[in-house]
């Protein structure tokens, strides 16, 4: 396995996401799309297949990518831009281009993880100017090659960040917003049915992302295992 990515193989589905309404129509509409593909080829129409998730972290872009991938039987390669972008300006040059050589011959989804890390190029102190300038074009040149049999998708909680002639190489943008109330209670239930009644006694709380409502879930379910499990003990 390459030091730039792993491959992804969970087996998530896409009505595992809950998505606000905006964003489950663009992302029914793109599935659509690509599925009729062969038929807008007819007509010279190109596919759209460069994805920016961006909103609040824990809110399920990364879900996304994986039941996208599940969805469509592509293969699923994730990348930490942060272990891969170095102080080293020239480094970072050669980092993207092997990693895009890689994803080159293969008919796979490349997802982008912390999209906001190439931002942090134009900050370095004591750079030479036309070099950074060489890296960002280097960047843009990439991701403009980027092979139409694959998609490229890309996550960020910082959009402001990233500078917009890289937001502009994403045709479908999809923003992540604060799960709404009703939005966490079906996530809540979701959760819960995997587990026997007695154990599902739990106050929900709200104003969370999902990651955080899960991570909650697994701590009152866990606790509430152990306290059934104390009171049996103790009734012997």
């Amino acid at each position: 396995m390459s030091s730039l990515y792993y491959i992804d193989r969970s087996d998530i589905t896409l009505d595992q996401v809950i998505f606000n309404d905006k964003v489950k129509v663009q992302v029914q509409e793109f599935l659509r799309e690509y599925k009729y593909k062969e038929k807008l080829a007819e007509y010279s129409l190109p596919v759209s297949n460069k994805l920016l998730l961006y909103g609040k972290s824990g809110s399920g872009k990364t879900m996304t990518a994986k039941a996208m991938a599940r969805t469509l039987n592509m293969k699923l390669f994730i990348v930490n831009l942060s272990s891969i972008v170095s102080s080293r300006l020239g480094e970072t040059a050669k980092n993207m281009e092997s990693l895009f050589k890689e994803i080159q011959y293969e008919s796979a989804i490349l997802f982008l993880d912390e999209l906001d890390t190439l931002g942090q190029i134009r900050d370095y102190d004591n750079k030479d100017n036309s070099e950074m300038k060489r890296v960002v074009n280097a960047i843009l040149q990439l991701i403009d090659n980027f092979p139409a049999k694959s998609i490229l998708m890309a996550a960020t909680n910082q959009i402001h960040m990233i500078d917009t002639a890289l937001v502009r190489r994403f045709e479908v943008q999809l923003e992540y917003t604060s799960p709404s109330k009703e939005a966490l209670d079906m996530y809540y239930d979701k959760m819960l049915e995997n587990y026997p009644e007695q154990y599902r006694i739990i106050t929900r709380q709200y104003d969370s992302s999902f990651a955080e409502v899960k991570n909650y879930i697994f701590k009152i379910v866990k606790k509430n295992i152990i306290e059934h499990a104390i009171a049996a003990e103790e009734q012997e």
